[in-house]
């Protein structure tokens, strides 16, 4: 007998052994763990066994639903890094001007910030590598710029008026990721909160953001969630405990192999008398969804925008020893009024479920109400006041707010698209942040106080053509006024160091913030909503039922 013989005999053996120990286990488990087995030891070419495992997950998931998903230990780490409240780095935000970082502002205290780092300076070398000029990604550049706490990164910058590159020798930290994009007033009484993502930390960085809008004068609050893509469901039960009474359901989980789980609010919360007003739009998914549910169910807020994301599908993750993670879909978020927030899909299909928003588009809904698809099947009652809304995937706003198209043309679009904006702001303020600083002490002094004049709308159509764009004199014409406003945001965030500096400067032109707070300062529609619904809604069931 060969030895190629032996070896078929012993692995025939093997998987004999293999399948008469497998008896308990389900049949198809026995199928699984026998064709491992079987390609690992007999295959023609040798295989990597983990990638085998790998493979095989994905192709599971891939045919059940969008959101259960499999992730290696590497991206498994990129994922929760924005959620779990830090990460360890040097304490920069940067933005990329062409093909050079730039700093935008250093996290105050941070590592950075401590050795002299300044906004405006540009790293050319990190740890001997260059990075400038060279067309590196923004992940290659986190990447080398992020480690282990403790650890040491040397980078060089260059520093406008110092003629010599200069060394700094950086020992990273914890670099707190804040959930909070903007808190101000927008006048003596009306508070303004963006919150960007459902994290670790959110509910605590929102209760300090209220607390100061409170010590301000706030009376009334708009919490805007447009393009908040969610996060951690405790961190939407938490921010729901602030606004409703005891006893109140806040969401609910069920699923064919997981009982019906519920929340209640505790009736602690500080803000339940606050009147409110949620901004969402089609990117607000998932806990977003949650909250603005919660809220429009128990008639505690007036939602603004447009109908939201759909993701209702609950999550439980599975880690592996190596660090890699399962995503597993278990169970269906509801809320208080029995609407499942899920929008349709079809297993296995997972293409047309990524390109269900691009439909939304292209079926007129985010510029038309009369576009959408309203019928009485869809119809539910809120908890309270038992008005009609609507569910069928995401949340129906009680007020619709279309984009505006107005100001938009072909000549802004390839503007944006290249980072000229951006390049144009960056470059001003490399010249002008001494004086800018100087001229206005605060955003709001800014916000007042500055112009974007035409000769510097000049620059920025010379960049643009600079760089292939040519100009247009009527589509110029068309955006002007939104470009104007684009760069003065641009232009407050570089010199500000602050996020919120953008929110203040464009939010004037925001017609979703401006829909908001038009309901919240017209108490009389404010309460017809939130104890009527919507009459147009009910015009349109009525129309599609014909």
């Amino acid at each position: 007998m060969n030895k190629r013989i032996i070896v078929a005999v012993a692995v025939a053996m093997a998987l004999s052994f293999t399948i008469t120990a497998q008896r308990s286990m389900p049949q198809a488990m026995q199928k699984l763990l026998n064709a491992e087995y079987a390609i690992s030891t007999l295959y023609v070419d040798s295989v990597n066994e983990d990638k085998l495992v790998e493979d095989a997950i994905k192709g599971m998931l891939e045919n059940l639903d969008p959101h259960s998903s499999y992730t290696d230990a590497k991206e498994t780490k990129e994922l929760e890094e924005p959620l779990q409240g830090e990460f360890s780095g040097v304490g920069i935000q940067f933005n990329m001007n062409k093909d050079t970082l730039y700093v935008i502002q250093t996290v105050p205290g941070g590592p950075s910030e401590r050795v002299g780092v300044l906004a405006g300076d540009r790293i050319i070398y990190v740890n001997d590598t260059v990075i400038a000029g060279v067309k590196m990604r923004n992940s290659d550049i986190q990447k080398r710029l992020r480690g282990k706490k403790g650890t040491q990164v040397t980078i060089k910058v260059q520093r406008p008026g110092v003629p010599e590159l200069i060394t700094f020798r950086i020992t990273r930290d914890n670099i707190p990721v804040h959930s909070i994009d903007a808190s101000y007033m927008l006048d003596e009484r009306t508070g303004y909160l963006r919150i960007s993502r459902f994290g670790a930390k959110t509910h605590e960085e929102m209760m300090d953001a209220l607390k100061g809008l409170k010590k301000q004068g706030m009376t009334q609050l708009i919490m805007d969630l447009s393009d908040n893509g969610g996060g951690y469901l405790n961190a939407a039960i938490d921010m729901c405990n602030e606004f409703l009474e005891r006893d109140q359901l806040m969401v609910y989980t069920e699923g064919d192999n997981s009982p019906r789980n519920e929340a209640h609010a505790n009736g602690w919360g500080d803000y339940k008398d606050l009147h409110m007003v949620v901004i969402v739009n089609q990117y607000s998914a998932s806990a977003a969804e949650i909250f603005a549910g919660a809220m429009q169910d128990w008639d505690r807020a007036v939602v603004v925008g447009r109908r939201t994301f759909g993701k209702g599908l609950v999550q439980r993750p599975f880690k592996f020893e190596d660090g890699s993670m399962m995503r597993l879909t278990v169970a269906r978020y509801y809320t208080p009024s029995g609407r499942c927030i899920q929008k349709p899909y079809k297993r296995g299909d997972k293409k047309a479920y990524e390109n269900e928003l691009l439909d939304r588009y292209n079926e007129g809904e985010y510029y038309c109400l009369d576009s959408i698809q309203f019928n009485d099947t869809l119809r539910y009652r809120t908890c309270l006041n038992g008005r009609t809304i609507y569910g069928g995937g995401g949340v129906m706003p009680d007020v619709y707010v279309p984009i505006d198209t107005s100001e938009y043309s072909t000549y802004y679009r390839d503007l944006s698209a290249k980072g000229i904006i951006n390049q144009f702001a960056i470059k001003y303020v490399d010249k002008n942040r001494k004086s800018i600083s100087k001229q206005f002490k605060t955003v709001k002094d800014f916000d007042r106080g500055f112009e974007v004049s035409d000769e510097m709308m000049r620059d920025l159509i010379a960049m643009g053509e600079n760089d292939s764009i040519k100009y247009d004199e009527e589509k110029f014409r068309t955006s002007q006024q939104l470009l104007k406003a684009i760069a003065k945001g641009l232009i407050a965030r570089d010199v500000y160091g602050d996020s919120g500096a953008y929110s203040i400067i464009i939010n004037h032109r925001n017609h979703d913030v401006q829909a908001a707070y038009d309901v919240l300062n017209d108490r009389e529609r404010y309460d017809r909503l939130l104890r009527e619904g919507n009459p147009d809604y009910e015009r349109l069931v009525k129309k599609n039922e014909k």
